[in-house]
């Protein structure tokens, strides 16, 4: 009979301790939620604005460098720099104004012309890549000054735009810092881009 009531003891006892580990395991897990939730309640809305495109935009110039050829005559093409404007007019588009250097090189010689082009595009939010992309742009305007000619000379600007088009679409314009810990929590959860005068907003779904 002693044999039987230590079991019974023994039975009740772990159950004891199973329904205890079980509640605090819930009440951890609750706890976990719930600061989880507090945190994004933080962080209604993640903004980027133009100096911070800008910033990105700045430090990856060296990749916006090319030869091509124009008629034949072979040239090389490079922005120096860009800037930005988010939701112009409340429009849900970036516009970028490059300015780009086409040194033409003929007889030995090399002609430096500046082209200056404006453009915009629609932004979007990768979210496997936690990152905001400027696509399908188009040109609203181009100058270029070349020995003293002022004007627009369209396979020039093209050639420009074409190089900048092809950067963009595989470079995001502004990237998740996930090391941070609510930008992480908030990356994991579907997001809605929106665009307003000077900043692009990710807001949860």
């Amino acid at each position: 009979m002693k044999f039987f009531s230590c079991i019974s003891i023994q039975t009740k006892f772990n159950g004891a301790v199973l329904r205890n580990a079980v509640l605090k395991s819930t009440m951890f897990s609750a706890i976990l939620i719930l600061s989880g939730c507090a945190t994004l309640s933080q962080l209604s809305a993640y903004t980027v604005s133009n100096a911070e495109v800008e910033q990105v935009l700045d430090s990856q110039l060296s990749k916006l460098q090319q030869k091509a050829s124009l008629a034949g005559i072979p040239l090389f093409l490079e922005v120096s720099d860009i800037s930005v404007s988010i939701g112009p007019d409340g429009r849900n588009v970036v516009q970028l104004g490059t300015d780009a250097t086409a040194s033409i090189k003929a007889f030995g010689f090399s002609y430096p012309a500046n082209i200056r082009l404006s453009i915009e595009g629609t932004p979007y939010y990768d979210a496997e890549k936690k990152a905001i992309f400027v696509r399908s742009l188009s040109l609203l305007d181009s100058t270029i000054d070349a020995g003293g000619y002022k004007g627009n000379l369209a396979p020039l600007s093209t050639q420009v735009m074409q190089m900048i088009n092809g950067f963009l679409a595989s470079n995001p314009v502004y990237t998740l810092d996930t090391t941070k810990k609510t930008i992480n929590l908030l990356s994991t959860i579907p997001l809605t881009l929106n665009v307003e005068p000077g900043k692009i907003s990710l807001r949860p779904r």
